[in-house]
C-alpha cells in the first residue's frame, strides 16, 4: 500500500487548495478572535479579578467593530475561497505521511536497532492523549486558550519525557518499600562515552536496581548496553544505551528521615538543568505554559523540585563528579519489581502509577483533537524531535467520504519511532449534533517492529479512534464500536501477506487506543461497557462491565479547576490524584456517583476514582501463537497539566518469544 505523503495527488491541485484556503483563513480568523473575546477561561476571570488596571472590557469595546467592519469585508473573498476549496475535498487523501529525512533532527531519540527475536523478548510502549487542539474560540469551551502556544508546548513536553531516561527503581527488600512517589526519582545522568563509570555503588540503605536507557545525544552505544545487560542479567533484547545504577545497604532497607533530608539537602551539588532556548519565550504568555519552582513539565526547566532532585553518596563522600553528568537532570518515574514490591493491590501482576512524564522511550502515540492544521503543524514539528515517522491531518471535509458536511478533519494523529508500513482511514458516517461536524472516525496502522533470522517481517497493529461524545447517544457509539471491529478485521486480512503454511510476517500486537467518550462505571453507559470488543480486547484497568480496578482512576479533568494552584503542575496533578479527596476535587465522575452540579461541594458523596474514558486495548487473539502478549506496566499521566482537560494514559507491552538469551 502506498502512504500519502502529501494531501492531493498533484501540485497543482495544492495550489489551487492553497489559494482557496488563503481566501478563506482571514474570515476564519477573525470569526474565530470575536468569538474568542466573549469567552473567557477561568484563569483569565482571575486575573481580570486580582488586577484593577485589566482593562478587558475597555478592549472588547475597541476591538469588536473592528474585528466586526473586517469580517464582513472579508466575507466575500472567503465565499469565493470555499466555492473552490469544498469541490477540491473530493480529491484529497484521507491523510499526510510524513518521515523524517535528516536523522540529525531527532537529537531527542536514541538510535533503535532492529529486533531480531532472538531473545526472550521486547517491549513495546504505547501512548494515547486528548489534547484538546480546537480553534482558540471552541477550545475555550473547555476552558483551554492558546491553541497554538499550547501545541508546541505539548509536542515539547511529549518528546522531552520520552527522551528522558528510563530509571526503574526495583525494591529488593522485602520489608519494606516505602519509595513509591515518582516526584523523588530525579538522578543525574551517567556520562555516555565513559563505559567503565556505568555502574555506581552507594551507601544508601537501601537495596535497589536502577536502568538507564537512551540519552540526548542520539548515539548508539549498543556495545557497552550489553556488556551491562550481561551483568544485569534481567533487561530484554532490543532495549539500548542501558546503564545499570546499584545501591547497596542494610537488609532491613530502611532510610531514616535524616538521611533522607540529608540526601536531598545535597541536592543543588549537582547544578541545575540546561534550559532549553526554544519556546521558552513562547511559554510564558499563557499560564498553561508558566514553569514554577517544581513545575516537571518540562525536563529543561531551570528550576526542579526538591524531592525531585537527588544526590548519590558513595561510603562517606560523594561520588566523583566524572562519573555522573552535572548538567543533565532527569526526572523518571519509580517502578517497584513486580516480585517483590508490595503493593495495595498484591494480585496484580504489572506496574501501574500516576506518573509525572511520559513514558521513556516510548514507541508509539495516538492523540486525539488535533483539529486545528496550523497547530498540528507545530505539534508535529516539536515531535519528530523524537518520532521519526508521523501521520496527520487524519480525515475528510466537505461532503466528500460521509454522509454529512464536514468543516473539520478527525483530529487523529500518530507519531511512531518504527516505520509504518500500510495505513487505512474510515469516517462514522452515524456522528449526531455538534460531532457530525467533525469527521470522526478510526486510523488503522500497520508497522514494522523487526525481522526474524529467516527474515520473516515482525508487525504490529495499532488502531486510534475517537468516538460520539454527546451523552446519551449509546447506541451511536455501540454502532461505532461495531464498525471499528469490522473496519480492523478488513484491514487486517487486506494488508496480511501471509499464509498458515508459509508465514511471511509474525504479528506481535494489535492494540486499540482512543477517547470512547464512555466510562466503565456510569450506569448510562452499560450498552457500552458490554459490547463485545471487550471480549476480544482486554483493558488493563478493566475487571468486567462496571467494575475497574482499584488503582485505576478517571483521565477526565474537571475544566473549572485547571488552572488552580494546587494542579496546574505536573508535579503538584500527579500529588493531587494520588489521594482520594484530591480526586474527588478535580476528575469528573460518574453520573450515577455524581447527582451534584458542584463537585467541590459535594465531595462526601462521591464515590469511585473518576470517569475513565480514555482506554488502551490489547488483544492476544490473532497473534503469533508462539509468542505472548502481557502488560508490564500502565500509567496515567499528568505532563500535560494546564494545556488539556485530559490525562494522557500509557501501556507497556511485553512480546516474550520464549527463547533464551544467547
Amino acid at each position: 500500500m502506498v502512504l500519502y505523503t502529501s494531501p492531493f495527488p498533484n501540485s497543482f491541485l495544492s495550489v489551487l487548495h492553497s489559494f482557496s484556503w488563503g481566501l478563506i483563513f482571514p474570515c476564519y480568523w477573525l470569526a474565530d478572535r470575536l468569538v474568542a473575546s466573549f469567552v473567557p477561561t477561568t484563569y483569565e476571570k482571575r486575573q481580570r479579578a486580582d488586577d484593577p488596571c485589566y482593562f478587558h472590557a475597555l478592549c472588547i469595546i475597541i476591538t469588536t467593530p473592528i474585528y466586526l467592519a473586517l469580517l464582513v469585508a472579508s466575507l466575500p473573498f472567503a465565499l469565493i475561497g470555499f466555492l473552490l476549496w469544498s469541490p477540491l475535498q473530493s480529491a484529497r487523501r484521507p491523510y499526510i505521511y510524513s518521515r523524517l529525512e535528516d536523522k540529525n533532527h531527532a537529537n531527542g531519540a536514541t538510535l533503535l536497532t532492529e529486533w531480531k527475536a532472538a531473545g526472550s523478548g521486547k517491549s513495546f510502549c504505547f501512548g494515547s492523549a486528548n489534547v484538546c487542539l480546537l480553534p482558540d474560540s471552541l477550545a475555550r469551551f473547555n476552558n483551554v486558550f492558546n491553541t497554538q502556544a499550547r501545541a508546541k508546548e505539548i509536542g515539547r513536553r511529549i518528546r522531552n519525557g520520552a527522551s528522558r531516561p528510563q530509571i526503574k527503581i526495583y525494591i529488593d527488600s522485602p520489608t519494606n518499600t516505602s519509595i513509591s512517589a515518582a516526584s523523588f526519582s530525579s538522578l543525574v545522568s551517567p556520562q555516555g562515552g565513559d563505559s567503565a563509570n556505568r555502574t555506581v555503588n552507594a551507601g544508601i540503605k537501601r537495596t535497589t536496581s536502577m536502568e538507564y536507557k537512551g540519552d540526548n545525544s542520539g548515539s548508539n552505544n549498543s556495545e557497552d548496553s550489553r556488556e551491562d545487560k550481561g551483568g544485569a542479567g534481567e533487561p530484554n533484547e532490543g532495549e539500548e544505551n542501558t546503564c545499570i545504577v546499584r545501591i547497596n545497604g542494610e537488609e532491613n532497607g530502611h532510610m531514616s528521615d535524616a538521611e533522607m533530608d540529608a540526601v536531598n539537602g545535597q541536592a543543588h551539588a549537582s547544578g541545575p538543568a540546561e534550559p532549553s532556548a526554544e519556546g521558552d519565550a513562547e511559554i510564558s504568555k499563557t499560564p498553561n505554559h508558566k514553569q514554577k519552582e517544581g513545575d516537571s513539565g518540562s525536563l529543561d526547566s531551570y528550576s526542579a523540585s526538591r524531592e525531585s532532585l537527588v544526590k548519590v553518596r558513595v561510603g562517606d563522600g560523594t561520588v566523583d563528579q566524572s562519573t555522573v553528568n552535572n548538567k543533565l537532570l532527569y526526572k523518571a518515574s519509580i517502578m517497584k519489581k513486580t516480585s517483590v514490591r508490595k503493593k495495595k493491590h498484591t494480585d496484580e501482576t504489572f506496574d501501574h502509577e500516576i506518573s509525572a512524564f511520559f513514558p521513556a522511550n516510548l514507541d508509539f502515540l495516538c492523540l486525539q483533537e488535533v483539529f486545528d492544521k496550523r497547530a498540528a503543524e507545530k505539534l508535529k514539528e516539536q515531535l519528530h524531535h523524537y518520532f521519526e515517522y508521523i501521520v496527520y491531518d487524519v480525515g475528510v471535509y466537505s461532503c466528500h467520504g460521509c454522509c454529512s458536511f464536514k468543516f473539520v478533519n478527525s483530529g487523529l494523529l500518530f507519531a511512531s519511532r518504527y516505520p509504518v508500513m500500510d495505513a487505512a482511514y474510515h469516517c462514522y458516517p452515524n456522528g449526531r449534533g455538534t460531532d457530525s461536524l467533525a469527521s470522526k472516525g478510526a486510523l488503522f496502522l500497520k508497522v514494522q517492529v523487526g525481522s526474524t533470522p529467516q527474515d520473516q517481517r515482525i508487525v504490529g497493529y495499532i488502531s486510534c479512534t475517537h468516538l460520539q461524545a454527546i451523552a446519551g447517544d449509546t447506541t451511536v457509539r455501540c454502532e461505532q464500536l461495531d464498525m471499528l471491529q469490522d473496519w480492523l478485521s478488513e484491514f487486517r486480512k487486506s494488508t496480511s501477506s501471509s499464509s498458515t503454511a508459509n508465514p511471511e510476517e509474525l504479528v506481535a500486537f494489535d492494540v486499540i487506543c482512543g477517547d470512547l467518550n464512555f466510562d466503565n462505571c456510569s450506569s448510562e453507559d452499560k450498552l457500552e461497557q458490554q459490547h463485545s470488543l471487550f471480549t476480544h480486547y482486554k483493558d488493563p484497568c478493566r475487571i468486567g462491565p462496571g467494575e475497574d480496578k482499584p488503582w485505576a482512576i478517571g483521565t477526565l479533568l474537571d475544566p473549572e479547576g485547571l488552572y488552580d494552584e494546587e494542579v496546574c503542575t505536573p508535579d503538584n496533578l500527579q500529588k493531587v490524584l494520588e489521594s482520594e479527596e484530591g480526586r474527588k476535587g478535580y476528575l469528573v465522575y460518574p453520573t450515577s456517583k455524581n447527582h451534584s452540579s458542584s463537585q467541590k461541594g459535594r465531595k462526601a458523596s462521591l464515590k469511585g476514582n473518576g470517569r475513565r474514558i480514555d482506554y488502551m486495548l490489547y488483544t492476544e487473539e490473532g497473534l503469533y501463537l508462539e509468542w505472548k502478549v502481557e502488560v508490564e506496566e500502565f500509567s496515567f499521566i499528568t505532563q500535560l497539566a494546564g494545556l488539556t482537560d485530559h490525562l494522557p494514559v500509557a501501556m507497556r507491552l511485553m512480546v516474550s518469544t520464549g527463547e533464551d538469551d544467547p
